[in-house]
């Protein structure tokens, strides 16, 4: 259970507060007294029921029920290694060698230097504006001034 009895008596004692708050102008003081004394029992008895119920909501998850503790492991670690394959990556790049694969003629290499060109798109090279007035104005726009 969660808590002591100590709580029973603190909510017992609360329960008869209570009830010498609403019926002290209302009842002669032996009946006030008498209900505090079974106010304060029924609340020392419905504080074992709120203790039972705490300790059931605030219980860990692990030790609800036998499932959870079979798989209580399952999920809780995770495995980064790789599997070694420099093995394979040294026959492959051995093989690569001997086939000459590795090799580019040189020919290749020249045609594929001069087949690349640059971008050169023509929006960004002609909106060059180095009028100060035109760049104040795009930067007002911009902020919504």
């Amino acid at each position: 259970m969660f808590g002591t009895w100590r709580w029973n008596v603190v909510f017992g004692i609360f329960g008869t507060v209570l009830t010498v708050a609403f019926s002290i102008g209302n009842n002669p003081i032996t009946v006030m007294l008498l209900r505090s004394m079974y106010a304060f029992i029924a609340f020392f008895v419905l504080a074992y029921g709120v203790r039972a119920i705490l300790a059931y909501i605030l219980q860990p998850p692990a030790l609800i029920g036998s499932e959870i503790e079979d798989e209580e492991g399952k999920g809780s670690q995770l495995d980064l290694q790789t599997p070694d394959e420099s093995e394979d990556i040294n026959q492959l790049l051995k093989s690569q060698i001997k086939d000459g694969a590795g090799k580019q003629p040189i020919e290749t290499q020249k045609d594929d230097a001069s087949d690349f060109r640059p971008l050169n798109p023509p929006q960004l090279l002609n909106s060059k504006n180095t009028q100060p007035e035109e760049l104040v104005k795009a930067i007002r726009h911009l902020t919504g001034e």
